[in-house]
């Protein structure tokens, strides 16, 4: 079934998107596996972050929120983390500016006095039919998102971890099958993969486990704002499921890695992707 054709403005809003995204707001059951745990989320406000924000709530764990300016969005999730019984900080700005990043962890052990699981998930892209289209500062910025945050983040945040902490970046399907109209985009994940497969060697004695998540098409405010109508009218028909994913699909997997389940799992990269496999 195909998406109404259908344009956001950057970054796109969940109260824009039809049919609604489903976080698992109705449908996730927690089971303990976070307790006490204190969990970082970029890009929290919505998509994918809003899910794993819900998921890791209603499996005990508080949670600071980053995101750009979407505060309608952000003022949702923090609703549903803190209907699960757990607290919510909520913190605006751009981490395209490392004194950000570096801003965002300060807040995270002010308010709580410590940080056990960091989610570097948000991420910027755009769609240009050629490589003579991609302005200079749209090549940078999508770097500065989606690549030099996270080394800030995960830099400012290692010294505060203890063993047994997890850190999972969002990479993406297109770190090993790149569209070409996502140059930059599609780059920048790759550099995701392989920065926390490099990250988890250089933590593992510190007992600091390092993976990240590749999604493939999940249906989140990102398509919208940054597609053309008519791709985002047939977005995920291209997988074998032959569908897009729902967030609540992604988030489990977030779980799994940042909870002691996945204590023996560090360097790996896991693929939800609806059936088309990765390397």
């Amino acid at each position: 079934m195909n998406q109404p054709e259908q344009q956001q403005d950057v970054p796109g809003t969940e109260a824009g998107l039809e049919p609604k995204a489903d976080h698992g707001e109705e449908s996730y059951k927690g089971s303990g596996k976070l307790g006490g745990r204190v969990a970082v989320i970029t890009g929290g406000d919505s998509g994918i972050g809003r899910a794993v924000a819900i998921a890791f709530a209603r499996e005990g764990a508080d949670v600071l929120i980053s995101y750009l300016c979407e505060d309608k969005d952000a003022e949702e999730s923090k609703r549903w983390v803190e209907d699960a019984g757990r607290r919510c900080v909520l913190v605006p700005g751009d981490i395209a500016d490392p004194a950000h990043c570096r801003a965002i962890i300060r807040r995270t052990l002010d308010e709580f006095g410590r940080i056990d699981i960091l989610v570097n998930n948000a991420a910027y892209q755009m769609t240009r039919e050629s490589i003579e289209e991609i302005p200079d500062e749209e090549w940078d910025y999508t770097f500065q998102v989606n690549v030099t945050a996270m080394f800030h983040l995960c830099k400012a945040a290692v010294p505060h971890m203890q063993p047994g902490s997890a850190i999972i970046n969002t990479s993406s399907i297109n770190s090993d099958k790149p569209r070409p109209t996502l140059l930059p985009y599609a780059t920048t994940k790759g550099a995701i993969a392989n920065f926390t497969a490099g990250l988890a060697g250089l933590l593992a004695e510190k007992g600091i486990r390092v993976n990240s998540v590749a999604p493939g098409p999940i249906w989140t405010p990102l398509i919208p704002s940054t597609m053309p109508p008519e791709d985002v009218k047939t977005f995920g028909s291209q997988v074998p499921l032959k569908r897009p994913g729902q967030p609540k699909e992604v988030a489990p997997v977030f779980v799994f890695l940042a909870s002691d389940d996945a204590s023996y799992v560090t360097g790996a990269r896991y693929a939800v992707t609806g059936g088309t496999p990765i390397l």
